[in-house]
C-alpha cells in the first residue's frame, strides 16, 4: 500500500514539472510581447488627426490666443499656439465666417491655422448676375 502512495506522489510531482515549464515559457512570452503594444500607441499619440471646422466667428481675442466658433449651431473653442495661428486671429473679428484647421491636444482643440472661408455658391451667383438693363 505505502508503495503505491509513493509511486502516485512520484507520478503527480514529475507530471507537475513536465507541465509547468511550458507555462513559464507563455508567461515569458507575454511580458516580452507587452512593452511592444505601449511603444504603438506612443506612434499613435505622436501623429493627432488633423481636422477642420467652418463656422461663424463668435468672439476672438487675438492677445490670448483664443478663438470661438459656432459651427452648426454648436459652439467650439479653439486655442492658438503658433505664431501664424495667433496672427491669423488677428485678421478676423466676429461674425466672419472661418475655416479652422485644428487638432485635439490635451483634451483642448489647437487652432494650426484660420482662414476666411470662401464665399457660399449661392452669394457668389447673386453677385455675378448683372442688374437688369433699365426699361425705355
Amino acid at each position: 500500500m505505502r508503495s503505491k502512495w509513493f509511486l502516485w506522489l512520484v507520478a503527480v510531482l514529475i507530471g507537475t514539472a513536465l507541465a509547468f515549464p511550458p507555462m513559464v515559457s507563455a508567461a515569458e512570452k507575454k511580458k516580452a510581447a507587452q512593452p511592444c503594444a505601449p511603444a504603438m500607441e506612443k506612434k499613435e499619440e505622436m501623429k493627432p488627426k488633423a481636422m477642420s471646422a467652418t463656422g461663424e466667428v463668435a468672439s476672438v481675442d487675438a492677445k490670448a490666443g483664443m478663438l470661438a466658433v459656432k459651427v452648426k449651431g454648436k459652439g467650439m473653442s479653439f486655442t492658438a499656439e503658433t505664431k501664424a495661428a495667433k496672427q491669423a486671429l488677428g485678421k478676423v473679428k466676429a461674425g466672419d465666417t472661418v475655416t479652422v484647421s485644428y487638432t485635439e491636444k490635451d483634451g483642448k482643440m489647437v487652432a494650426s491655422s484660420v482662414k476666411a472661408a470662401k464665399a457660399k455658391k449661392a452669394e457668389k451667383k447673386e453677385a455675378k448676375q448683372p442688374c437688369a438693363p433699365a426699361k425705355k
